[in-house]
């Protein structure tokens, strides 16, 4: 029996080596990789600038705290702010860890304003935001809080892309909106530019504070920095991480000059944007900002989404339709067929994927695959649904 605590149960793989989109196994299997460690590898595996920027940094020095400067946080903050809406950063280890802090500057915000009545925070049915008390509270699900209250009080929902509801439930305890522009763990919903918009006039109109949860979205997985940007719209915080570390540990917290509330002593962290993951963080930027990178991963998604939408076409009773954004897709499985159990099918032909919420498959590959990895992997499709159905 394993020492481990029990809180996975993994598919009964292990991986000795990867090289860009493909991972190998230690019998030396080769695996397409789109599921890229749930979104987080963004350059795939072994990107040579992205190990070069870590050996480098590994032979200087690893950890000194945050009682000290840190070049590389200053330099990476820099960047991030000349490239978003932001004007102030704080650097984590994880997403969890990101939208621990942003309820904490909604709360501080509105204390520092002369409202700490101000403190509730709206979310979205079918959201996930983390696995800490607090995440799980603001998430909201009830299969990730069972045996883990009572929940941690100030959180309200709402149905996911409904504006009506969001703005019914304001009260004068509000603080702030926290939402997911695509849904990730939830099933890949996306509730479009428009939503986005109103719940940034909703958010002005009652002086709460619009905070985007860009976990998985965030970092160029839809083709922009954000996914909000495609709403031409600025919020007030946005917490992200997965692909802006390329498979380092590195979480953010980006804010506004307006919510940019904390001060010295109000929040911390031991191992946040140390040097190690400023130097992968930095490089994962150099590639992300390159000319034509994010136009590219545009092209790309649109290009699988054309070609998860050929299956459900070709394979209605097998697939009902796809969801999603750029190279953060999903296609929903039908009635009798069960997403994990088409998830490990799909494993033994080769190729990782990863399962969602309300039935769906999800595609989260490296940002830098290409059109023949999409054939491979529609390829390896068809060839297990031939075996489900026959042909």
């Amino acid at each position: 029996m394993s020492a481990l605590m029990p809180t996975y149960a993994p598919s009964d793989l292990a991986f000795e080596r990867g090289e860009g989109v493909y991972l190998f196994a230690n019998d030396g299997k080769r695996y397409l990789d789109f599921c890229a460690g749930i979104a987080v590898n963004a350059f795939g595996h072994a990107h040579p600038h992205l190990v070069g920027a870590l050996k480098e940094q590994a032979e200087k020095v690893w950890h000194t705290s945050n009682l000290y400067r840190i070049p590389g946080q200053e330099k990476m903050a820099q960047r991030l702010v000349d490239n978003s809406f932001a004007d102030r950063v704080f650097f984590s280890n994880s997403g969890a860890e990101a939208i621990e802090g942003a309820i904490k500057i909604a709360r501080k915000y509105h204390h520092d304003n002369g409202n700490p009545e101000k403190y509730r925070v709206v979310c979205c049915t079918n959201a996930f935001h983390g696995r800490t008390l607090a995440t799980i509270a603001a998430g909201g699900q009830a299969k990730h809080a069972e045996g883990f209250g009572p929940l941690t009080e100030g959180f309200d929902h709402v149905a996911y892309g409904n504006l009506n509801e969001m703005r019914a439930a304001i009260t004068p305890q509000t603080a702030a909106i926290l939402v997911e522009p695509v849904q990730g763990e939830g099933g890949l919903y996306g509730a479009g530019p428009e939503y986005l918009k109103g719940l940034r006039a909703i958010a002005d109109e009652f002086g709460i504070l619009l905070m985007f949860d860009e976990v998985q979205c965030g970092m160029g997985r839809t083709g922009k920095l954000f996914a909000h940007e495609w709403a031409d719209i600025k919020p007030d915080v946005v917490a992200t991480a997965k692909g802006i570390g390329g498979g380092f540990p590195l979480g953010a917290i980006l804010t506004s000059e307006k919510a940019a509330v904390l001060k010295v002593g109000n929040h911390g962290t031991t191992y946040g944007g140390n040097p190690l993951a400023m130097a992968v963080g930095n490089g994962v930027l150099d590639l992300l900002f390159a000319d034509g990178f994010l136009p590219g991963v545009v092209k790309i998604g649109d290009a699988l989404g054309a070609a998860l939408e050929g299956l459900v076409k070709k394979y209605p009773g097998v697939f009902i339709e796809i969801r999603g954004q750029g190279l953060m897709r999903g296609i929903k499985c039908a009635d009798g067929i069960d997403n994990r159990d088409f998830k490990a099918k799909l494993e033994t032909k080769g190729l990782l994927v990863a399962p969602a919420g309300d039935n769906v498959i999800r595609f989260l590959p490296p940002l830098i695959i290409e059109q023949s990895h999409i054939d491979e992997a529609i390829a390896i499709i068809e060839s297990v649904v031939a075996e489900m159905i026959g042909d």
